[in-house]
């Protein structure tokens, strides 16, 4: 079993998309924040359950889909940390999500 951790960056990520979504739908935004909750609280159980993020190809880097974000974590010993939340149609950066040296 891994332990599942949020980054700071993510944690921000996801404050900020569910504030944005709440300015014209409130209970969206908390249906949203929710569906990312369960989403990551899988990784648990099975932290190789999100497919290996493309733009990278590594084994350890990985994301789950929730709607139009990807969820990007990465897979540590016994622990999935969660890295970013980012809208998929937005390019991803890779402050923050690259292979640690």
């Amino acid at each position: 079993m891994a332990e599942v951790r949020w980054t700071p960056q993510a944690v921000e990520d996801l404050e900020a998309i569910c504030l944005f979504i709440a300015r014209d739908a409130p209970q969206v935004a908390a249906l949203f924040a929710d569906r990312v909750m369960r989403a990551t609280d899988r990784l648990a159980e099975n932290p190789r359950l999100g497919r290996v993020v493309p733009e990278f190809g590594l084994q350890d880097l990985r994301e789950l889909v929730v709607g139009c974000y990807r969820v990007i974590y990465r897979i540590r010993r016994d622990q999935a940390q969660v890295l970013t939340v980012h809208h998929g149609a937005r390019l991803l950066e890779a402050r923050g999500v690259e292979r640690d040296t």
